[in-house]
């Protein structure tokens, strides 16, 4: 028992002024392991300081990263960011206070009561993120979103809306301005204000690349306003720039809170001494328990409703800036961390029966809040001298144990409550984390070729979709074989033809008929035929 609490000791940190506590005790640390790691600890603190004085870290792009910058606009390295950062925030804020006052108001509504946000990836998660932690129903604004391309998800979302959509402000987020997911999905709301005789423009407002496609659209439209986002804040960390903190100001969050939660976060991280740098314990951690080669699964379990959507922020966070085929030599190394997670104590209900009984792939972040509810909620007492609150913490104790008795690795969080400024810090620590990790295992966590080529792919099947369209067009009205379309649309590939085919063929505005032979039931689909309807 001495030896656990020994143990409990040595890798416990606590913050008292960040109300923030992290546990690595339960992480298998080999021998020697934090005394090994030392010199190239020390020498990733110092390529996160040289990140922070200007350092070119996306070297595909010749970009630097400053979303510490964010909170911090004094240490930016040109005094043209630090006064950009500023200055975006004030007129950000300035911008909700006339939303809220009605002095920025609707073409036919007395004021905005609701918001719609069109983003993807980080434009939408990290928002959706502190949308979800800190929203109430005495919120200002209700947020809604538009996170995806499926018509269904837009319409499901409109319908939620309803009668509001006049009263409607919508905030349309793309760096590039031409991220299609955002962009159809602002198609998709401006035909929804069309069809109410509203003009879009009156409702809509862009946080966007200066000088993009969408910024020269919001202009050209005459769109209520626009915001900047910078070549140095990625998607995956932009949660503190506008992107994340109009929405969050709209919806009537503290985003100065949040915004000093972070910075001060940013400060204990900034720390090279290791014992009082709760990121670097954090990344050594995941060193130790992955190998440093992702050989294990992050399994982020936090126990607090409020805390669902982190599992999905950090999936992002981590697995786009990790999962890397080449390192900084050009050497292949396929790394990466796995993650994956929902809350607690559902997930004792589900699959924490494999994290204890079942392969050992994985290692488990707990997060507690140890405020169980708004003081000015009395205690409901579900059994003698016990709360619902108190079972919460019991089934988090009792999984880490249970775990534990199993040899299963894992890491506790605990932030005293759950408010704007600690989750600014808990967005920090995990950004810092990641930075630290990235350097550990020497791959650039700043760029994301992977993501690029799935677009580049998309594009080309959208491409090939339009040949295909071409040349059914040509022929409408006759029966044409696979080989027959792939062909007349000049391509090689009748199998992505074929997923064409049949995705047209399903939606019938779209007029692609499947012909079915006779004895068809018995062949293959790839045998079918298909015909343009003709016009009528």
């Amino acid at each position: 028992m001495n030896d656990g609490l020994d143990r409990f000791r040595a890798h416990l940190f606590h913050d008292e002024g960040l109300g923030f506590w992290l546990d690595t005790s339960r992480i298998l640390w080999p021998e020697g392991f934090l005394d090994a790691l030392e010199p190239r600890l020390q020498a990733a603190y110092e390529a996160m300081a040289a990140l922070e004085r200007g350092a070119v870290a996306n070297a595909d792009e010749n970009r630097m990263v400053g979303h510490y910058w964010l909170r911090a606009p004094e240490l930016a390295p040109d005094p043209a960011i630090r006064d950009a950062i500023t200055s975006t925030l004030g007129r950000a804020l300035t911008f909700v206070e006339d939303v809220h006052a009605a002095r920025i108001r609707p073409e036919r509504a007395s004021r905005f009561r609701d918001v719609l946000l069109i983003g993807i990836g980080g434009s939408a998660l990290g928002p959706q993120l502190v949308s979800a932690a800190l929203g109430s129903p005495a919120d200002r604004m209700r947020v809604w979103f538009f996170d995806n391309t499926d018509p269904d998800g837009f319409d499901r979302t409109l319908a939620a809306i309803g009668d509001a959509l006049p009263s409607t402000l919508v905030v349309v987020i793309s760096k590039s301005g031409g991220t299609k997911e955002t962009r159809n999905g602002m198609l998709e709301a401006e035909a929804a204000y069309t069809r109410l005789g509203l003009d879009f423009a009156k409702h809509a407002v862009v946080v966007t690349g200066e000088g993009s496609a969408l910024d020269a659209h919001a202009i050209t439209r005459g769109f209520l306003d626009r915001f900047p986002m910078w070549d140095w804040v990625g998607g995956r960390t932009s949660e503190l720039s506008a992107v994340g903190l109009l929405p969050a100001a709209l919806q009537g969050l503290d985003v100065e809170d949040m915004l000093r939660g972070a910075r001060v976060m940013d400060e204990v991280t900034r720390s090279r001494v290791t014992k009082k740098n709760p990121a670097a314990l954090l990344a050594a951690a995941w060193l130790a328990a992955t190998g440093g080669a992702g050989k294990k699964d992050m399994v982020l379990l936090p126990y607090k409703d409020r805390l669902e959507l982190f599992s999905r922020y950090a999936q992002q966070l981590v697995m786009e800036s990790l999962g890397k085929r080449l390192d900084r030599r050009g050497r292949e190394v396929w790394q990466g961390i796995s993650v994956y997670g929902n809350k607690g104590s559902t997930d004792q209900h589900a699959y924490v029966q494999q994290l204890r009984d079942g392969v050992d792939n994985f290692f488990v972040t707990f997060i507690e809040v140890l405020l169980d509810r708004a003081p000015r909620r009395g205690d409901v007492m579900v059994e003698p001298d016990t709360t619902s609150g108190d079972y919460l913490s019991g089934f988090l104790q009792g999984t880490r144990r249970a775990l534990d008795e199993r040899g299963r690795a894992s890491i506790t969080i605990t932030l005293e409550a759950l408010d704007a400024a600690s989750l600014g810090a808990l967005i920090a620590l995990y950004e810092r984390a990641v930075g630290i990790y990235a350097e550990l295992v020497d791959i650039n966590a700043y760029h994301q070729p992977g993501v690029e080529a799935g677009k580049k792919a998309a594009q080309a099947v959208i491409e090939l979709e339009h040949r295909v369209l071409g040349a059914l067009r040509a022929k409408a009205g006759t029966a044409l074989s696979l080989a027959e379309v792939a062909e007349a649309a000049g391509n090689d590939d009748p199998e992505t033809v074929f997923w064409i085919l049949r995705h047209l063929s399903a939606n019938p505005r779209r007029a692609v008929l499947r012909v079915r032979n006779q004895g068809d039931e018995a062949g293959s689909p790839l045998d079918w035929t298909w015909m343009m309807a003709r016009a009528t």
